[in-house]
């Protein structure tokens, strides 16, 4: 079946089933694994709008392949793909290594197709991305849909790009072109009109389910995600995403807010074929208390548990309504320190009384769950305060009388510092001393044995080695905490501190096999115990999923409404 667009997920690490790498509690606390193999969601609102252009698109999410078969084999999955695009997210930079390396593949397999980069960190690194010369084109920006139709005009004709908004490119003499940075969408009312109905459709199509998944076991958990905007309000010092980050380099001024029925519809579409939870992506209060309670309205009857989250603590009566509204819904808030300080300096200035408050209302509300999570690698954050972290948990738990509902959480900005944050752009100004500036650079530090090595930050307060000793302690002291007031079952906590320790016995050897004149052979001797460590059962992530083993797909239900327009 002929293809246009082959869109390639790759895995953060390419070949990491050969290279030993102790990854740490760095994806704890996502859905996909330290391969970060869920693709973004930008994939399938592209899939949607160049069908519609008249285009066949394809995504293959080749980490999912890679992880749930060791037996496949990547490369000729790609050689056996014809088209003449292939189109590579590099929009997290932990993918930055498996991004390169696909892509050298693809030339060596495809050498007369042409080669796109798109996504936020293709975005900030555009002139260094393009000197790559297995890269043809990088498009910049957040919303590429219609730029991509262009380009891919412009390929399907043989004419020259040099109209093509948004567009990096090398003309026929070899020399980068940059066309301006100019199509930022105001109105996304005709993005991600149908895409997911367009997923099912295309799972059908090329009989594929498993490269469409997004992330490893997602058949066994089908959570999805439901996008309300591009762009923020906020200003998070560690944020690749604040709204700074978006004026300075992906040419928003301000963010964009998807039609609270566009946001329904989505929501109602993933019903059709999905009894998992759904993740509503942004706080819901960031347009006006007018936009949530329009989306809440719309979301009444909705039989999915769904997942929503909060920038701030709520206004007083807010969580009751989105309790009517949503029944047992999940509620997610960031408070990234107990101590006021420490926030304020990251960013989020508010009072633990405020917090309190809003986990109160939470729950009265009838919130399902209340998940809370706290970070470590902030500025003015000593290894004290993260100690004191957990204490503060201690608290909650105690305040709330040991509500088996309540969740906190805590991990270290990992890998890296978002290169576009305030905190890697200014890092002086808070405290951070940035150790990688280069793509390169961050693609070289994600191979490194020990996770504390890929780190790219150190703070005035904290080396990598207390960002590595801290979290390694806080998450040993909550998981204990989580198995004394009940929160977690006695197993699990006994199978989450088995992990933490080995792993942090672990980055000790590896620090000491490092120094030693055998280095590699040592390493070698070690692989067996960090691929056994790495494969431990997450118990962090495990306590973050809902509803596992009742939720199922409807895949071919949802294929008949497309099909009958019911």
């Amino acid at each position: 079946m002929s293809v246009d667009l082959v869109l390639l997920h790759p895995p953060s690490v390419y070949d990491f089933r050969e290279k030993a790498i102790l990854y740490g509690p760095v994806a704890d606390l996502i859905p996909s694994s330290s391969m970060f193999e869920m693709y973004p969601i930008g994939f399938t609102s592209i899939a949607e709008y160049l069908e519609n252009a008249g285009y066949r698109v394809r995504i293959v999410n080749l980490a999912v392949r890679m992880l749930s078969d060791s037996k496949f084999d990547a490369e000729a999955m790609i050689k056996k793909l014809k088209a003449p695009v292939f189109g590579i997210d590099l929009h997290w930079l932990v993918s930055s290594h498996g991004a390169i390396e696909v892509a050298r593949i693809v030339k060596r397999c495809h050498p007369e197709s042409k080669v796109v980069f798109g996504g936020f960190s293709s975005t900030y690194f555009y002139k260094e991305l393009i000197q790559y010369p297995e890269v043809d084109y990088v498009m910049r920006g957040d919303s590429t849909e219609e730029p991509l139709r262009q380009l891919m005009d412009c390929i399907k004709h043989g004419f020259e790009p040099d109209r093509v908004p948004n567009l990096v490119w090398r003309d026929e003499k070899g020399k980068v072109r940059e066309n301006p940075f100019s199509h930022v969408p105001t109105d996304l009312s005709q993005l991600m009109v149908s895409n997911y109905a367009n997923t099912v459709r295309s799972v059908i199509r090329y009989r594929d389910l498993a490269s469409y998944a997004p992330f490893k076991g997602w058949r066994d958990y089908p959570i999805t995600a439901v996008l309300t905007c591009k762009g923020c309000n906020e200003n998070c010092v560690i944020c690749g995403g604040s709204a700074a980050a978006f004026r300075k380099f992906y040419g928003r001024d301000r963010p964009v807010f998807r039609s609270p029925e566009a946001v329904v519809r989505s929501v109602k579409q993933i019903e059709r074929f999905s009894t998992g939870p759904i993740f509503i992506l942004g706080d819901l209060l960031q347009p006006g208390q007018d936009y949530a309670e329009e989306v809440l309205r719309g979301l009444e009857g909705v039989k999915n548990q769904l997942i929503l989250e909060l920038f701030t603590p709520a206004p007083p009566g807010f969580l009751k309504r989105m309790g009517q509204a949503c029944p047992n819904f999940c509620l997610e808030i960031s408070p990234e320190s107990h101590d006021p300080l420490v926030r304020k300096a990251s960013g989020r200035n508010y009072s633990n009384e405020d917090l309190e408050r809003t986990i109160a209302e939470a729950l009265d509300a009838g919130c399902g769950r209340m998940d809370v999570f706290f970070m470590i690698g902030l500025p003015k954050q000593t290894p004290q305060s993260v100690t004191e972290t957990i204490d503060y948990c201690d608290y909650l738990f105690r305040k709330f009388k040991g509500d088996k509902r309540l969740f906190p959480f805590i991990a270290p900005i990992s890998p890296f510092l978002d290169p576009g944050s305030l905190g890697f752009e200014q890092p002086g100004r808070y405290g951070y001393n940035v150790l990688f500036k280069t793509l390169e650079e961050h693609r070289r530090a994600l191979v490194a044995p020990n996770w504390k090595d890929s780190l790219n930050y150190e703070t005035k307060w904290m080396n990598r080695q207390q960002v590595l000793d801290s979290a390694y302690e806080a998450i040993l002291g909550l998981n204990g905490l989580k198995a004394k007031y009940g929160i977690i079952p006695s197993e699990m906590a006994e199978v989450g501190e088995k992990r933490i320790k080995s792993a942090w016995a672990m980055a000790q050897r590896i620090d000491e096999a490092m120094v030693g004149d055998n280095a590699e052979a040592e390493l070698a001797r070690l692989k067996p115990g960090i691929d056994e460590i790495n494969a431990f059962p997450v118990v962090e992530r495990q306590q973050l999923e809902l509803m596992r083993g009742g939720a199922r797909l409807r895949f071919w239900r949802a294929f008949w409404a497309w099909l009958t327009g019911r």
